[in-house]
């Protein structure tokens, strides 16, 4: 079993060191699997349950105060399974499975996802707050009115100049988004594998006005691995700080979020909307199809992204001969192991 992990791209974090710990883990178990599903749900379980990373506990805050899950598998058959919205939910990668497994859909959300998780064997009701992500939401001061409101509370507060209000960095908001094209100064190459940051290269983001307000924490984890036959993709995130309640980005819509085919399989995280908008993970997985190896897919995959969108986003593929991992934002831990 081959198998490649990210903790979500962002910017470079506090703890560097823990987390690749936690990253190496979770590959570690993985790859201990008999077979490719397993092998991304039991790495993807080990990233929600640490408050480290963006998924299950520990995972960003809606609008209305609540922790809401996503997440997305899927196979090189085609087959695929993805939940979303689910509020008290840590492990929905597992919920994802058992949509594949269990129903003849791709995708359910909300409450009837919650239900159909407990039906599934899978603990809900679960408190995914932290010390810190409860006390970041009570000092947000998030206003209780209309979602209109609340829009024009998130571009005051985090100095918004877009024309959209939900655009995001990591689970941060950026003033505009000419901190993190292409050609910012990072190399989408300085992902290098096994897999820890680096701090090489410039970035834009030096500049950044005074009132972006850079949150901490990374966007969204994710795992890619083989058993020399078949492909399995997963995705898993608990969604963006002070987005509108119900807000679902990229993470469960497939071809997005993740994508596997019979060359290979993708995972990505980053700027969500824009993620969803030009379906960076099918696309990448594409290059892989054209011919292209899992680095050089995932170099040119983030190319475009930045070119296209001038978003920032971070991505790893698997393919029949290695691994690639490519990011245009500060920083992404990635993990491999092969058993």
């Amino acid at each position: 079993m081959r198998i490649i992990l990210h903790g979500g791209a962002g910017g470079i974090p506090g703890e560097p060191e823990p987390r690749q710990a936690v990253l190496d883990d979770a590959a570690d178990a993985g790859a201990s699997e008999s077979d490719p599903l397993s092998a991304v749900e039991t790495a993807v379980r080990v990233l929600e349950s640490d408050h480290r990373f963006n998924a299950g506990v520990g995972g960003a805050v809606q609008s209305d105060g609540v922790v809401r899950t996503d997440a997305g598998v899927m196979l090189s058959d085609r087959r695929a399974g993805a939940a979303s919205g689910m509020e008290g939910v840590e492990h929905a990668v597992s919920v994802a499975r058992a949509v594949l497994e269990d129903t003849p859909h791709v995708l359910l959300t909300g409450e009837p996802a919650v239900d159909f998780a407990a039906d599934a064997g899978v603990e809900t009701g679960v408190d995914l707050f932290t010390d810190e992500t409860r006390e970041r939401w009570e000092n947000a001061d998030a206003p209780e009115g209309s979602p209109t409101e609340h829009l024009a509370w998130l571009a005051d507060r985090f100095g918004g100049s877009t024309s959209d209000p939900t655009a995001e960095a990591g689970d941060g908001y950026l003033p505009a988004r000419e901190e993190t094209s292409a050609g910012s100064g990072r190399s989408a190459r300085n992902a290098r594998l096994p897999g820890h940051d680096n701090s090489e290269g410039t970035s834009a983001s030096s500049d950044r006005s005074a009132h972006d307000v850079r949150l901490p924490g990374h966007d969204t984890v994710g795992a890619v691995a083989t058993d020399g036959e078949m492909f399995a993709s997963a995705t898993s995130t608990g969604g963006r700080w002070f987005a509108l309640a119900g807000r679902v980005g990229d993470v469960p819509q497939i071809g997005s979020g993740f994508y596997a085919s019979p060359a290979g399989g993708a995972s990505t995280t980053g700027a969500g909307e824009d993620i969803a908008r030009v379906t960076l993970a099918r696309r990448a997985v594409g290059h892989l199809e054209r011919g292209c190896d899992a680095q050089t897919a995932a170099d040119l995959a983030i190319e475009e992204f930045g070119e296209l969108t001038g978003s920032s986003a971070g991505i790893i593929l698997l393919d029949d001969e290695g691994f690639g991992s490519a990011y245009n934002s500060d920083g992404m831990q990635t993990s491999t192991a092969s058993k």
